[in-house]
């Protein structure tokens, strides 16, 4: 246990630096797929966001996770009409709280789309994960999903 609440203070201080660059820029929402759950997002740049997760996996009889990822956006790759597209990809962690407690590395990528006259966002994304404690072993995770921005 003491090793899970190591590992959420330093995404705590990892994020800190983020929010003292928000300028309101937070959002809310759900995510639905491997996990399922609630999805956070908070950009600091117009490029640069810090996303995070509370769900839960239906995989291997349940269990919660957390997650947390540093993400940078790419918006020239996609041109469109209204609103605007980005690739996105990242860095981040995950605690897994089941009969053994987990920790991972992510690798978040994926596609999100900004409506243009409504503050939401939806986005797909594929998440390879290495898991490092308490034994080494690959993950995938995937997931689509919204954020309603204040």
């Amino acid at each position: 246990m003491k090793k899970v609440a190591l590992i959420l203070v330093l995404f705590g201080c990892l994020a800190a630096p983020i929010l003292a660059e928000s300028k309101h820029n937070i959002g809310v929402g759900v995510i639905l797929g491997e996990p399922t759950g609630l999805s956070f997002k908070l950009w600091s740049k117009q490029t640069v966001a810090w996303d995070a997760g509370a769900a839960w996996s239906f995989v291997n009889g349940g269990y919660l996770q957390v997650h947390s990822d540093f993400l940078l956006h790419n918006f020239s790759l996609f041109k469109v009409e209204t609103g605007r597209m980005s690739l996105f990809y990242g860095l981040g962690g995950r605690v897994k709280f089941a009969d053994d407690t987990t920790v991972s590395i992510r690798v978040p990528v994926g596609l999100a789309y900004e409506f243009e006259k409504t503050p939401v966002e939806i986005f797909v994304e594929v998440v390879p994960m290495l898991d490092l404690i308490p034994a080494t072993e690959f993950q995938m995770a995937g997931a689509v999903g919204f954020r309603y921005y204040f």
